[in-house]
């Protein structure tokens, strides 16, 4: 990769609409597409899916705890999707929500961010709750590498307030902090920079400041109860760099190719007249 994150993920929603599907093989979904809850269903979910998505979408996201339960197995079938997905094309956020300090930190940027690890995507998400300054290992290998974070900081889950809306000494939310650190790391970065903030798209009230000068990943869209309109009212002047991330509501299109890539382009250009490419 020659080209930061930033600058490949804007390309991408510029070109392909600005939308992030997630490969989510739960067992639900497994059952639904009528496999079995084995590594062989994994791997022909997995795959259907990324076969059928990877060509249309800027961004696909696997969620690695899916993969990961069927032991190396699973994670081998993991390799091969986000071989499958950057090869079609799509660039890959592999949904693993790391956060550790010092030596485990680097061992989780060397595996998911050094380009030369054989499960290496484009980026990741990652927790701040042990201080930003921890995610520095995280930080600087994807700059070296090319590749992108995306950081926890508002999410929809109904116990997130309890952390990221508690207020620090200086009286500012924790979250506000988390992204005021994100955009210290984007400063100068254009036309995006690489590391991005998770914000969901049925977050509580109050809204910091969301300008961080990178992506914005907005999970919760469609099954989970998040909507165009929701994300037109929550991100307003940072529509732009917005993107959006939807797992089950395409999901549940399939097994049919056909299906799953109409499902995805419907929810591209849903966003994409609001604005948010």
């Amino acid at each position: 990769m020659t080209e930061p994150f930033g600058t490949r993920l804007r390309a991408a929603m510029d070109a392909r609409g600005p939308l992030c599907a997630g490969i989510d093989p739960h067992v639900g979904l497994l059952t639904a597409w009528g496999l079995d809850d084995t590594v062989d269903g994994l791997r022909r979910f997995a795959l259907g899916a990324a076969e059928a998505l990877a060509p249309t979408v800027a961004a696909i996201k696997p969620q690695s705890a899916f993969f990961e339960r069927f032991g190396s197995a699973g994670v081998a079938v993991l390799e091969e999707t986000i071989t499958v997905c950057r090869e079609a094309g799509s660039l890959v956020v592999l949904d693993v929500k790391r956060g550790d300090i010092g030596s485990t930190a680097q061992a989780y940027a060397d595996a998911y961010l050094d380009q030369r690890s054989p499960i290496a995507v484009d980026a990741i998400t990652a927790s701040p709750y042990l201080g930003f300054g921890s995610l520095d290992p995280m930080i600087e290998t994807a700059r070296r590498n090319d590749a992108g974070v995306f950081v926890l900081a508002l999410t929809s889950n109904p116990e997130g307030p309890e952390f990221q809306h508690a207020t620090k000494p200086d009286g500012r939310m924790v979250a506000a902090s988390v992204l005021d650190s994100l955009r210290a790391a984007n400063a100068g970065a254009d036309p995006l920079g690489s590391f991005g903030a998770v914000v969901g798209a049925t977050i509580a009230e109050p809204v910091p400041e969301l300008d961080i000068n990178g992506p914005l990943l907005v999970p919760g869209i469609g099954a989970q109860g998040g909507t165009a309109d929701d994300v037109r009212r929550l991100f307003g002047d940072v529509l732009h760099q917005v993107l959006p991330s939807s797992s089950r509501e395409i999901l549940g299109a399939g097994p049919d190719p056909a299906a799953l890539a109409a499902a995805a382009e419907q929810a591209a250009a849903s966003f994409a007249a609001l604005g948010a490419r």
